[in-house]
């Protein structure tokens, strides 16, 4: 499958499908607890997301049914002033979860490894299209335009992810959970090829 770098004009119907993905997410769950309010938010944030990750790689499939979204090694973690520059927006798309999404970034930076990696910060894939190997063609797009030539590295808070990422050459490196009742995550790596 031929894979496409995502543009500016394909945000929108990126972060819908992403909203789709995750809509039953452990962490977007944690985040927005109401699943109403969950679906309204989460396409805004995805927006945000996806233009934080403009210096990275921006993947999708053909039809935008998966999409993956990577940080260049060295650009992992995002700078306190760009969260203060994008602070009203982030207000805007997380309303009442920004305190416990503070909480999940700033555990998932803890974990972070030390050194140069891409960062697999987002994949995801229509929950109508799943099953059929475009997520997984939309990671190995990524890992062959260049992240195999580095580490790679992800986290998840989705327990039945960890086999699918296995199959992709990731491991898992650790397993932690954010503070003040938070999910689970596991942190997964996966060498330079």
């Amino acid at each position: 499958m031929t894979l496409r770098v995502a543009s500016h004009a394909d945000r929108d119907a990126i972060a819908a499908m992403l909203a789709r993905a995750f809509a039953d997410d452990p962490a977007t769950s944690y985040i927005l607890p109401d699943p109403v309010d969950r679906a309204k938010r989460l396409p805004r944030l995805f927006r945000l997301l996806f233009e934080g990750d403009a210096g990275g790689m921006r993947l999708v499939t053909p039809g935008g049914e998966a999409a993956t979204l990577w940080r260049a090694p060295g650009e992992a973690d995002v700078p306190l002033w760009e969260i203060v520059r994008r602070a009203p927006a982030l207000l805007h798309a997380l309303g009442g979860g920004v305190v416990r999404a503070l909480r999940v970034s700033e555990a998932m930076e803890a974990h972070h490894p030390k050194g140069d990696y891409w960062y697999l910060h987002i994949a995801g894939c229509d929950p109508v299209a799943q099953g059929r190997g475009l997520g997984g063609a939309a990671v190995r797009g990524g890992l062959e335009r260049g992240a195999g030539r580095w580490p790679a590295y992800l986290e998840t808070a989705t327990e039945r992810n960890l086999g699918f990422y296995r199959a992709l050459g990731f491991e898992v490196t650790a397993e932690w959970r954010v503070p003040k009742g938070g999910p689970l995550f596991w942190s997964m790596l996966r060498p330079a090829d």
